[in-house]
């Protein structure tokens, strides 16, 4: 499930070392750490915020049902967070720049507004959204930031930027998409009003491939529009895994025992997809260094 961490700071570094042929490992892997840390944070926290409104009884791998400690839990969430925020700090320290600060801070604030009290929007159906703008635009900009020190100077970069990170963003909401199939009941029974509870099961199993048809067609409509380059039509090695993906919650979206696997099929769809999207945009620089060897 950390792949949610590890594909954005991935496909920004690659996009970066694309356009400015910058890469500093260290910086890529303290960025890469915080980012786990964050995640384990979110998913920590979440996992207290639901216990707090019973949504989660019947959830057998919420760390606080199996621990039984709600606030153990929640500290470890919180140190977990304070070291991800001290990892940040040291690259804003040697940068002395704190860009991508801003950036991490904005997108924890929409983390915690997901099912954080009073905020609590992903009750709202507003997770998804929150998925797509945080672990896309805001993650992957932050990434690209933290190797740069600096933003695109002209339209084309900026666009290729915003292509790269909104395919993240959708795969990754597919991510949260595809948790509620299983426990549409219980969603309901505690309030939460998430895409899958208000469409029912049926209709979100038929919104799912115009789910990733829009993914993939974003990176299509890059390379044909010339943003990025035809190696990251590579991403496309990863559509059997969508396809298996559709096709599984297609057939058992309403028996809540054999749908709940399809967000780890999501989980690897996202994965491999973004390190399809990273090859392809490194490819270009990569190439004519083999070619010397």
């Amino acid at each position: 499930m950390y792949s949610v961490a590890v594909v954005p700071i991935m496909v920004g570094t690659a996009i970066a070392v694309w356009q400015s042929q910058t890469f500093q490992i260290s910086v890529f892997a303290i960025c890469l750490m915080a980012a786990i840390l964050i995640v384990a944070w979110l998913n920590l926290s979440n996992d207290v915020f639901d216990a707090e409104t019973g949504i989660d009884v019947n959830k057998a791998h919420s760390v606080v049902n199996l621990t039984g400690n709600k606030s153990l839990v929640f500290g470890v969430a919180n140190g977990c967070l304070l070291a991800g925020f001290l990892g940040i700090g040291t690259v804003v320290w040697q940068q002395q720049d704190g860009t991508i600060l801003g950036l991490i801070a904005i997108a924890c604030a929409l983390g915690y507004s997901y099912q954080g009290p009073p905020f609590r929007l992903g009750y709202q159906g507003l997770g998804e959204w929150i998925c797509l703008v945080t672990f896309g635009p805001l993650a992957v900009a932050a990434a690209y930031y933290s190797q740069t020190q600096a933003w695109p100077s002209t339209a084309a970069p900026w666009l290729a930027l915003l292509v790269a990170s909104l395919f993240v963003g959708s795969v990754t909401s597919l991510i949260l998409f595809c948790s509620h199939f299983h426990q549409v009941e219980d969603d309901l029974a505690a309030g939460k009003r998430s895409p899958v509870a208000r469409l029912g099961t049926q209709r979100s199993a038929q919104v799912l491939p115009w789910i990733c048809g829009l993914s993939y067609g974003l990176i299509g409509l890059g390379v044909a529009t010339q943003l990025l380059p035809i190696w990251t039509l590579l991403c496309g090695l990863s559509v059997p895994i969508a396809v298996h993906l559709c096709r599984h919650v297609g057939q058992y979206h309403d028996q809540p025992e054999l749908v709940k696997n399809c967000k780890f099929i999501a989980v690897k769809l996202h994965f491999w997809s973004g390190v399809y999207l990273s090859l392809g945009l490194t490819l270009p620089h990569l190439l004519p260094l083999l070619q010397n060897v």
